[in-house]
C-alpha cells in the first residue's frame, strides 16, 4: 500500500491492526460536514474490511457522551473527527477497561496519550489547515484496505476526504495544502476527483449567473457585490445570454470563452475600483469537483456539497448527511436539500440579526449572544459569516454564545488567518477560558468552540480577552 501521507502510515497500521482484531466497533463521530464525512470514510473501510460496526454522532463529545460511549459495551471505539482534545478522559476509560479507543482526528489534543491515536499534530502537521478529520479516516481507511488486491483499495474515498478538507475550510490561498495534497492526488489517480483553475465563487453549480456574482462578497467587488442591477448591467455590458431555454444559465453552463471573459471583466473591474492586488488574487483558485457526480448538480462541487452536509446533521439528521456521503441519490438527497434550505433561510435571518443588534467590543475580542435566536449547533457558522459585515470589525477575533439547554451555553470562536499567523490560538482560548468557569472546549487555532454553565458568560469573555490579548502581545 502507496501512504497518502507518510508521516502517519506507521501509526495508522497499527490503529488499521487493532480494528480488525476488534470482534465490533463502535464507530462514533461528529456532525458537521468534515465529521459526516469521517463517518462515511470510516464506515466505507471498516464494511469493506469485513469488520462489524455500529455508528453514533454527537454534537459535541464530553465526560457525559464519553460516559454514555462506554456503557455500550463495545471494546473498540473508533472516534472519527473528535476525541483528541477529550483523550484525558478517553485515556480514564481505557484505564478502567471500559473500551479501547481508536481516534482518528486532527484537534488539538489534550494532555494525554493512547496507543491508537492518528492525527497530524502528533507528526508535525497542521491540523486546521495540512489535513481535516476526513483526512485522517481517509488515511486510516487506506490502510484498511482489502488484503484482497482484486477488492477495493479504497482510494475512491478520496472524494470524500475533499469534501471534508473544503468543508472545514481549509483552503489556503486557494488551494489545498500540506498533506491534503496527497489526497487529493490519489482522488485524481482514482478519476474521483477532478481539478482545475477557476473563478473562487461559491455556487458555480447552481446558482444562476447573476446571484452568483452577486453573492460573491469575499472579495468584494463595489458595483457588482451585494448589487443586482449591477450584475445584471456587468453581465450586458460583456455580452453575456444569461437565458437558455427559458432557464438562467449557470456557471457551469458556460462556453470556456465566456468564462475566460467574465473572469477577466471581474479582474478589470476589480482593479478599476481599486480592490488591493491581494484580494484580487482571491478571485482565481484552484476548483476541486467530483467525477462520479452530475454536472450542475450540488454534489458535484466540493463546496456546495460540504455546505448540503452542514444542512444534515446540525439538524438533528446527520443519518441522511451520512446516506447521501455514502452514495443515497433518491430519498436521502432530497430530504437534505430541502434541509438546505431551511438552513439557508435560518442563516440569514440570524446574520440579519447580528448586523441589526451588532457586537459588543472588549479590549481584544468582540463577542454577541443570541440567546434562543440562533441555533447552538449554526451559531460558529453565523459568527464566520458575520466577520467583516458592518460594525464587525475582521482583525478582531469573534465569540458568539447560543443557548444549549436549560444549564448551558454553547460558544464559537472565529479567528482569522492573518491572525493566527500574529499568535492567536482559540483551541487554547476556549480550553482555558472554558475550564476556567466549569465548561470545557477545544478546537482549532482559527475555530473553537466550547460548552460553558450559564450564567458564567461575562467571566468566559473576560478570561478569553486576557487570554487572546497575551497571544496577540
Amino acid at each position: 500500500m502507496s501512504a497518502p501521507v507518510p508521516e502517519l502510515s506507521e501509526r495508522a497500521m497499527t490503529c488499521a491492526d487493532r480494528l480488525r482484531d476488534a470482534d465490533e466497533v463502535l464507530l462514533a463521530s461528529h456532525i458537521d460536514a468534515d465529521g459526516l464525512t469521517s463517518a462515511a470514510i470510516a464506515s466505507s473501510a471498516l464494511s469493506r474490511a469485513g469488520i462489524p460496526f455500529e455508528t453514533v454522532f454527537s454534537k459535541q463529545l464530553d465526560a457525559e457522551e464519553i460516559a454514555s460511549i462506554a456503557a455500550t459495551e463495545y471494546d473498540t471505539v473508533l472516534f472519527t473527527d473528535f476525541g483528541s482534545g477529550q483523550l484525558d478522559i478517553i485515556a480514564e476509560h481505557e484505564s478502567a477497561g471500559d473500551f479501547t479507543p481508536v481516534i482518528a482526528d486532527h484537534h488539538q489534543p489534550a494532555d494525554a496519550d493512547t496507543e491508537f491515536h492518528l492525527n497530524p499534530l502528533l507528526f508535525g502537521l497542521d491540523g486546521s489547515s495540512e489535513l481535516s478529520g476526513a483526512g485522517a479516516s481517509y488515511v486510516l481507511a487506506r490502510a484498511l484496505e482489502a488484503e484482497n488486491a482484486d477488492q477495493s483499495d479504497n482510494r475512491d474515498l478520496a472524494a470524500l476526504a475533499v469534501v471534508g478538507a473544503v468543508g472545514d475550510m481549509q483552503i489556503s490561498d486557494g488551494e489545498l495544502v500540506g498533506a491534503n495534497t496527497g489526497i487529493v492526488e490519489e482522488g485524481i489517480e482514482a478519476g474521483v476527483v477532478e481539478t482545475g483553475t477557476d473563478l473562487a465563487l461559491y455556487g458555480k453549480q447552481t446558482r444562476p449567473l447573476p446571484k452568483l456574482l452577486e453573492y460573491a462578497t469575499d472579495v468584494y467587488i463595489p458595483g457588482i457585490s451585494n448589487n443586482k442591477n449591477g450584475v445584471l448591467r456587468f453581465l450586458d455590458g460583456v455580452g453575456i445570454d444569461l437565458m437558455e431555454d427559458g432557464d438562467w444559465r449557470r456557471w457551469v453552463d458556460l462556453t470556456d470563452d465566456e468564462r475566460q471573459t467574465v473572469a477577466s471583466a471581474l479582474v478589470k473591474r476589480a482593479m478599476r475600483k481599486g480592490v488591493p492586488a491581494k484580494k484580487i488574487e482571491g478571485l482565481v483558485g484552484t476548483s476541486y469537483t467530483l467525477a462520479a457526480e452530475e454536472e450542475g448538480a450540488e454534489l458535484r462541487d466540493v463546496s456546495e456539497f460540504s455546505t448540503l452536509l452542514n444542512a444534515t446533521a446540525r439538524y438533528e439528521r446527520a443519518d441522511v448527511g451520512l446516506a447521501v456521503c455514502l452514495g443515497d441519490r433518491g430519498d436521502a438527497l432530497e430530504r437534505a436539500r430541502t434541509l438546505l434550505t431551511n438552513h439557508r433561510r435560518n442563516l440569514s435571518e440570524a446574520i440579519s440579526w447580528v448586523q441589526t443588534e451588532g457586537v459588543t467590543k472588549e479590549e481584544n475580542v468582540q463577542w454577541f449572544h443570541a440567546e434562543d435566536r440562533v441555533r447552538e449547533t449554526i451559531v460558529g457558522i453565523v459568527a464566520g459569516m458575520a466577520v467583516g459585515a458592518d460594525g464587525i470589525d475582521r482583525g478582531t477575533p469573534i465569540f458568539a454564545f447560543a443557548e444549549k439547554n436549560e444549564e448551558e451555553v454553547k460558544v464559537s470562536g472565529r479567528g482569522t488567518p492573518g491572525l493566527t499567523r500574529k499568535g492567536l490560538d482559540l483551541s487554547v482560548v476556549m480550553k482555558e477560558a472554558s475550564r476556567a468557569v466549569g465548561g470545557d472546549g477545544g478546537g482549532h487555532n482559527v475555530a473553537a468552540g466550547a460548552t460553558v454553565p450559564k450564567g458564567e458568560e461575562s467571566t468566559f469573555i473576560e478570561r478569553a480577552d486576557e487570554i487572546v490579548g497575551e497571544q496577540l502581545e
